[in-house]
């Protein structure tokens, strides 16, 4: 980046600075110094800058020069190794990193200073932070590096450009923060609830409420540690709820099959069996007969074999009644 890149409409002092620049010692020498700066007023004029019929103008450019002879180097160039030096860490406050900036080139430069120039340099400043701040962006993965640039408030349109996005996929990334955000807003509200409550109890109020790990930690205060400690002591009642309940589902089923036919009483085995032929003369689908026993409390025991061997129930009744 050259420094008049910076500005829309470049400042003259540095439109100045940059034409002496070119100049080597020879263009300076006593023989041909006035001829250099003869020239370099015919290309600013040439330019549209009026310089060879500007009084003013015309002494802008007579001092530069002379400040140029007496520093013994281009002025510019100090100014350009200055603002290459600048860090991400450096120019991280632009304003102040303009104040050191220029107190570096206070010895040779210190027309720097002036309100003017000074607000011009600022700008420079500002643009070099920009630049490092897409240069790191463009090292980062994925939505990282448009996040890196929303989080140091480079403008929309910048970041769409220097990422080579559309606006579409600006907008993704903003839909998507403005979701965690909220996420983050409700795992707040979810925190003050139990306020005052221990951390295991805290944690496992977040856990109950899916929220995610990450923000546990972040958000909580709490460690990977805790996290652990509460999910496995969620595990163990989990497989204790789990147990429980299949004991009572078994017990239900149990329950709803009725008694084995070794626990039938030879009354209530005779009865079951009157019972059942008495359905089977209304049907003989078994789906229809395995409704209608159920409907009747019929042992499931004895329906299994009405509907697979039913002649065996004679034999069971023979066997009852003794």
């Amino acid at each position: 980046m050259t420094l008049s890149d910076v500005f829309e409409e470049i400042p003259f002092w540095l439109v100045l600075e940059e034409k002496i620049l070119a100049l080597d010692s020879d263009d300076l020498s006593d023989g041909k110094l006035e001829s250099s700066i003869q020239r370099i007023a015919g290309e600013l004029d040439e330019a549209g800058y009026n310089v060879s019929g500007n009084g003013g103008n015309m002494l802008k450019l007579r001092w530069a020069v002379e400040k140029r002879c007496e520093a013994g180097k281009p002025l510019l160039k100090d100014l350009n190794a200055a603002v290459d030096a600048l860090t991400l860490e450096s120019a991280n406050d632009p304003y102040a990193a303009t104040t050191q900036l220029l107190d570096s080139l206070q010895v040779t430069w210190p027309e720097l200073k002036i309100a003017d120039q000074r607000a011009d340099v600022v700008q420079i400043v500002e643009k070099t932070r920009l630049n490092l701040l897409i240069e790191k962006a463009k090292t980062l993965a994925g939505d990282a590096r448009i996040r890196f640039l929303l989080a140091e408030n480079v403008a929309h349109a910048v970041i769409i450009s220097a990422m080579e996005i559309t606006e579409a996929d600006l907008e993704a990334v903003l839909d998507a923060i403005k979701k965690e955000q909220a996420e983050k807003e409700r795992v707040m509200t979810l925190l003050g609830a139990v306020d005052g409550k221990g951390s295991q109890e805290k944690v496992r109020h977040l856990i109950d409420n899916n929220v995610a790990e990450a923000l546990i930690i972040e958000l909580g205060g709490f460690e990977q540690g805790d996290i652990d400690a509460v999910k496995k002591s969620m595990e163990e009642e989990l497989k204790e709820k789990q147990r429980l309940a299949e004991e009572e589902a078994a017990r239900k089923k149990a329950e709803a099959e009725g008694p084995s036919l070794e626990d039938m009483s030879a009354d209530d085995l005779t009865y079951y069996i009157d019972s059942i032929r008495e359905i089977m003369e209304f049907s003989d689908e078994e789906k229809e007969i395995r409704v209608m026993c159920e409907q009747s409390s019929i042992p499931k025991a004895l329906v299994d074999i009405a509907v697979s061997d039913p002649d065996k129930l004679d034999e069971l009744e023979k066997n009852a009644q003794g």
